[in-house]
């Protein structure tokens, strides 16, 4: 198709999958980047890095100026560390600002994308049990719930300059390679595995390429606005043990309780044990077409 697109966060999980498929078709692929060797190490087949500081906008505004898209997924990992009150604000510095710094700049260039995809979260609904959450559910009250707001409302500013926003809340993406799946595939292989607190919350999956597929839907059609990414059949912590299990021939009967998990996390536990029974509503308005539209067949297809 030979577009000109630029990325930030192209050395995460769903960054590198999709940097991979644009270059297979042939795109264009900048990718916007805090350290450029361990980018050319990931990314060997691309050659276009910008190094990215996003509170230096006058260092890569201009590597914006012409671009077809731009795909942001940068943002510090959630749970990358103990949810102190230090690095909960670089959780919504990473997002709130990397996101305005780079909607302000796409007003100050004379040739603007077409279009910005920025990256999400279901973390946006909080914890709602079990009702049914499409794209036009109300949003949560606890913190990442507060992170996704204000992400979500940089991103939309975009608009403001003619330019299509879609802004994609993506679910638990698995993935054999790192990322949720990787961290409870372990206790299984010790016959310990088992669900994670009471096991009745709802677990929103999406399969790696299926989430591909979503930001390859907004990027080619003219849909624009919020996409829930997530399986339309999502299952409770309990089934996802219990599924799993099966598809590794290990036992699933043991739990992580509550109180463990908050000793270990802290504050994201609250995160973690959400309940959030997530349906793509748009993406099957708009007859998107799932690989893996139920959870057996994508965790066999995994592992």
């Amino acid at each position: 198709m030979d577009r000109k697109i630029v990325i930030t966060g192209a050395t995460g999980l769903i960054g590198r999958e999709l940097c991979r498929k644009l270059n297979e078709k042939g795109d264009e692929v900048t990718v916007f980047t805090r350290d450029i060797k361990k980018g050319k190490e990931i990314l060997p087949y691309l050659n276009n890095f910008v190094e990215w500081d996003y509170n230096k906008p006058e260092l890569w505004k201009n590597d914006l100026n012409g671009k077809d898209a731009i795909i942001h997924l940068a943002g510090a990992n959630i749970f990358g560390e103990r949810w102190t009150n230090s690095y909960k604000r670089t959780i919504m510095e990473s997002r709130k600002s990397a996101t305005k710094n780079l909607v302000d700049s796409i007003g100050k260039i004379n040739s603007k994308p077409k279009i910005f995809i920025s990256s999400s979260a279901i973390g946006y609904y909080g914890n709602k049990g079990n009702e049914v959450i499409t794209e036009e559910s109300s949003s949560g009250t606890d913190f990442l719930s507060s992170v996704c707001r204000s992400w979500e409302y940089e991103a939309m500013q975009v608009e403001k300059f003619d330019v299509r926003r879609v802004s994609i809340r993506t679910g638990i993406v698995l993935s054999s390679k790192e990322g949720a799946l990787k961290k409870m595939i372990l206790p299984f292989k010790l016959f310990a595995g088992g669900s994670i607190g009471k096991g009745n919350q709802w677990f929103p999956w999406i399969h790696i390429e299926d989430i591909i597929g979503a930001y390859l839907f907004a990027l080619n059609n003219e849909f624009m606005g919020v996409l829930n990414g997530t399986s339309p059949n999502p299952v409770t912590m309990r089934e996802f043990a219990k599924t799993l299990g099966k598809v590794l021939h290990r036992p699933s009967f043991f739990t992580v309780p509550e109180f463990m998990l908050k000793l270990a996390v802290g504050e994201g536990a609250q995160s973690i044990l959400s309940s959030l029974r997530v349906i793509p509503q748009e993406l099957i308005k708009n007859s998107f077409q799932f690989k893996y539209k139920y959870l057996e067949p994508a965790l066999t297809s995994l592992l």
